[in-house]
């Protein structure tokens, strides 16, 4: 397989057949996207604006850092490219995003292995003890490890592949039956669980705050979590994943280290 820019379109050599680009809204069903289909390829009109919309991300990550005395170093970009096509997620990682976010095993191997590491690749989704094992060969963080038994599983599996995973704790923080997460309670004893198993590198916490209009009214999710991450011992307070597209500023000025962006670099995704 080799890439290649010729006259301004993003084209690829599959098998000594010369694939051109074709239009189409960023992002995918993965439904739609099997193993063994002709790949979706883009334009250089396409690599312009996910670079742009990189850069204006970037912009306003260096903004709310300054609006807090903190700097835009402190802060890892997560591209989340769930849902989106590989010949995308590429565009990305030319244009400067070196950590990708995936939620689905399977999505995610068909993408790794399209592109390779190029780019840190983190489990931001739920995560089932089935799962895990390979979830564990994948990526090289997990962020939604939310009980005992798949802590375990990934340490176990981490340990047979010679390699020591790192992970984050996904808090419930809002305390919703219908997201996932360790309940706030059981947070701390649960990392603390995973600190000592022998193939996880606790690194911190992660939380996914109510989807709210206005990103003040979830602030006080934020400052609950980094409380929390405070609580951690000190070589345990590394990451602090909170923030999205609609939210992020707000996160990074109530103390994120790393926040989770899908929708303001790739735009709206069609429904999975």
């Amino acid at each position: 397989m080799v890439f290649c820019s010729i006259a301004g379109l993003y084209q690829r050599v599959v098998s000594g057949r010369l694939l051109l680009a074709r239009k189409r809204p960023l992002g995918y069903n993965r439904a739609h996207y099997q193993e063994g289909q002709t790949a979706e390829l883009v334009t250089a009109q396409d690599y312009t604006r996910i670079r742009a919309n990189i850069e204006r991300v970037r912009e306003r990550i260096e903004r709310a850092c300054g609006r807090c005395g903190r700097l835009p170093d402190e802060v890892t970009l997560i591209a989340v490219s769930k849902t989106v096509a590989p010949e995308f997620v590429e565009l990305a990682v030319r244009a400067g995003a070196g950590d990708l976010g995936e939620n689905y095993v399977q999505e995610a191997q068909t993408k790794i292995e399209t592109l390779g590491r190029a780019a840190r690749w983190h489990m931001i989704g739920h995560l089932q003890t089935n799962k895990a094992s390979r979830a564990a060969l994948l990526f090289d963080m997990v962020q939604s490890v939310d009980s005992p038994r798949l802590a375990r599983k990934l340490s176990d599996a981490a340990v047979a592949a010679g390699k020591r995973l790192e992970v984050l704790i996904e808090v419930n923080i809002s305390g919703e039956e219908a997201k996932t997460g360790v309940a706030k309670c059981e947070a701390l004893s649960l990392a603390a669980e995973a600190a000592a198993l022998p193939g996880l590198a606790l690194k911190g916490l992660m939380a996914i705050p109510p989807f709210l209009d206005d990103p003040d009214q979830v602030r006080p999710y934020f400052r609950e979590l980094r409380e929390m991450f405070e609580m951690l011992p000190e070589e345990r307070r590394q990451v602090l994943s909170m923030g999205m597209s609609g939210d992020f500023e707000a996160a990074i000025e109530e103390g994120a280290t790393m926040v989770r962006v899908g929708t303001a670099i790739f735009g709206s995704r069609l429904a999975a």
